[in-house]
């Protein structure tokens, strides 16, 4: 019987040195984000805004968690697919996403059949990464030398006047809607598959009013080539002192409306390590050649904690519904 017994105290010594030895063997595993590098995906292509901007916070990441930050455009359906690809990552901390706000609070709204994911239940907001207003603008022919002017002009003869943006559904368009709804006018939309002609076209009368995010217009305005009637966000931008804000005008008082960024991690990813990844976004987008690099955008660096940036993200999903809904917005 001594035969039978050896294997079964083995067996029995093993399981209970077992417990001591789960420490150091957990302890083995590198602490994020020493294991690989971090994958920051951008949905859209390379040169963009959203872009650049994801490029410049990227690098100073890898600098701070002496670990590189690997940038993955994954361009496609207005950003739903580098999203959803974010979403079905997995929770470890090792994929981010850097989430603007067409396809995080406006996309599903107006395209569900594209944004098949539920960005407020299957993301976790990291950190607000930046900020920028719009311009609204007009052609160089259009008798209004203010947005009081343009609304008399467009109440005087409804459906008479159009305005452009870069497409259907953009937080563009909605800003526009918005102003729409709060002035009592109407204005059709002409909806273009990108930016870069709405100046162009513009400039040559063919549109009445286009509205621009603000790195796009202030060279224009500036340059007098169009004329520049309020700004969206609730802060005159240093670049235009003599704009005023929509907040400013009779009528408009709390209109506070911009262009955003973020970056979110999949959903059940560990807090701490959310936390710690917002911990360092913050301190990056502290430094002041990031804040001057951002600025050269027309943007603005964000901030907050995840808790806050995710409240900003609630509330911005349900101002767009009610937007897309009263205006009937789909693509």
């Amino acid at each position: 019987m001594n035969h039978l017994r050896r294997p079964l105290l083995v067996a029995a010594t093993l399981c209970a040195a077992l417990p001591a030895l789960l420490p150091t063997m957990a302890s083995a595993q590198p602490a994020w984000p020493a294991a690989k590098p971090i994958t920051l995906i951008v949905p859209y292509t390379a040169g963009g805004s959203v872009d650049v901007n994801a490029r410049l916070v990227a690098t100073r990441l890898a600098e701070r968690f002496k670990q590189a930050v690997v940038i993955d455009n994954v361009a496609g359906a207005g950003g739903a697919i580098g999203v959803a690809k974010a979403v079905a990552a997995a929770p470890d901390g090792y994929t981010l996403v850097v989430g603007p706000d067409s396809a995080i609070a406006i996309g599903r709204l107006v395209n569900p059949s594209a944004f098949r994911f539920d960005p407020l239940k299957d993301l976790a907001p990291v950190g607000l990464l930046n900020t920028a207003p719009m311009v609204l603008v007009a052609r160089p022919g259009l008798p209004a030398k203010s947005y009081a002017d343009f609304v008399q002009l467009a109440k005087a003869a409804p459906g008479k006047y159009n305005y452009a943006t870069s497409g259907v559904g953009t937080v563009l368009q909605l800003a526009m809607e918005l102003l729409k709804q709060r002035s009592g006018i109407f204005v059709t939309h002409v909806p273009y598959r990108g930016g870069a002609q709405i100046a162009t076209d513009v400039i040559g009368d063919q549109v009445d009013l286009a509205m621009l995010v603000s790195t796009s217009a202030i060279p224009h305005v500036n340059g007098k080539r169009l004329q520049a009637l309020g700004i969206t966000g609730a802060k005159r931008l240093p670049a235009l002192p003599g704009v005023p804000t929509f907040d400013e005008m009779p009528g408009l008082k709390g209109f506070d409306m911009v262009s955003w960024s973020g970056i979110f991690a999949p959903a059940k990813t560990p807090p701490a390590i959310v936390a710690r990844i917002n911990q360092e976004l913050e301190a990056v987008l502290q430094e002041e050649g990031v804040r001057t690099k951002l600025a050269e955008q027309g943007a603005l660096p964000g901030s907050g904690t995840p808790e806050a940036f995710g409240r900003f993200v609630q509330a911005e999903y349900a101002r767009n519904q009610k937007i897309v809904q009263t205006a009937n917005i789909k693509e």
